[in-house]
């Protein structure tokens, strides 16, 4: 089943030391294109939907060369526009043993970051549509993408098109400028339908601290607290990550609705490659498991699965097809001949 899905959001260029140097140890930095929409759009359309991108990208070979990247793995790019302006960058340095890895973001200033909201034509972008994906980590980028995005949000919202939201928190971007993220993120919360988001993120929108309940009791309640304050929200479901060490993870996911819920058992993920979009590759698991007519725990264990596989692959996106997904829900690992 070929379902539209458009995803509107920064695309990035991330820049890496190599293996598990610290940043310009040695004067060198892989390079690979990502963001969290595109992330998400990039697997999609790897699962067999049609999947596109909204957004706007540096005029200059950088641009270029990242939405080549997007058409190369079958990502509907016609709605991305060129402008004036830079490329937003985030810098990676990967962790091991006891020191944790980290971000630095390069973004303030970019051609998303600084394009006025009324650039897009929402009902014209969206058309044909019948799913639109946002992340938090839009409106973190400022005032302008705020709009931009709670303007994408209420005109899906109007349309009738299936609204999804993932929370990303990014509370190094929310610093960066006087926003309010409680009021912004409930504004797109109020047109969304499906959420990935956990306690934590529920707790900032509604500026309540569900971490002192019991740990078994935290996405539930938090979860009928976001019902209750959302109506047109349809499910919440998100991901729990124990951290061993930097490469040794147990990753488990829960899937709420108002009448009940799916809770999946960890799965332990030793040997880490790389974590990067593992979330996205989960929220793209669990969407295609949704619109491919799969029930609610049929979806989430294919989200789950895709989420882990991705740990296993360099990059940002989870570029394989559904068959690799389905072979990473077993136990096998022969080589395939």
């Amino acid at each position: 089943m070929s379902v539209r899905f458009l995803c509107f959001g920064e695309l990035l260029l991330r820049l890496s030391s190599p293996g598990r140097e610290l940043l310009l140890q040695s004067p060198r930095l892989d390079v690979q294109v990502g963001g969290a929409e595109a992330n998400v759009a990039v697997a999609l359309a790897a699962f067999g939907h049609s999947a596109g991108c909204i957004g706007q990208v540096a005029d200059n070979a950088l641009g270029r060369a990242a939405v080549g990247e997007l058409r190369r793995h079958g990502v509907d790019t016609t709605r991305v526009r060129y402008r004036a302006g830079r490329m937003g960058l985030y810098f990676l340095e990967t962790g091991a043993l006891a020191r944790p890895s980290d971000v630095l973001y390069d973004r303030a200033g970019s051609a998303f970051s600084s394009a006025d909201p009324a650039d897009y034509d929402w009902p014209t972008l969206l058309a044909g549509a019948d799913c639109l994906h946002l992340s938090g980590v839009t409106p973190a980028l400022g005032r302008a993408c705020a709009d931009a995005a709670i303007a994408a949000a209420r005109a899906a919202r109007a349309a009738g098109i299936h609204v999804v939201f993932d929370g990303n928190f990014r509370a190094t971007l929310w610093r960066a400028w006087d926003g309010d993220p409680a009021a912004i993120l409930a504004e797109l919360l109020a047109c969304a339908d499906t959420v990935f988001a956990d306690h934590r993120d529920i707790g900032i929108v509604l500026r309540r601290d569900f971490s002192t309940l019991p740990a078994a009791q935290r996405e539930r309640a938090a979860a009928d607290a976001a019902f209750a304050a959302f109506p047109t929200i349809r499910r919440l479901v998100s991901t729990h990550r124990e951290q061993h060490s930097v490469d040794c993870h147990d990753l488990s996911a829960q899937c709420y609705r108002r009448d009940r819920d799916w809770q999946l058992p960890a799965r332990r993920l030793d040997g880490i490659v790389d974590r990067i979009g593992a979330g996205d590759a989960f929220a793209a698991g669990v969407l295609h498991g949704i619109f491919s007519g799969m029930d609610e725990e049929a979806s989430l264990r294919f989200g789950l699965a895709a989420g882990c596989l991705k740990h296993s692959i360099p990059g940002d996106a989870l570029a394989v097809g559904v068959e690799r997904v389905e072979q990473a829900m077993g136990d096998r690992f022969d080589v395939r001949r």
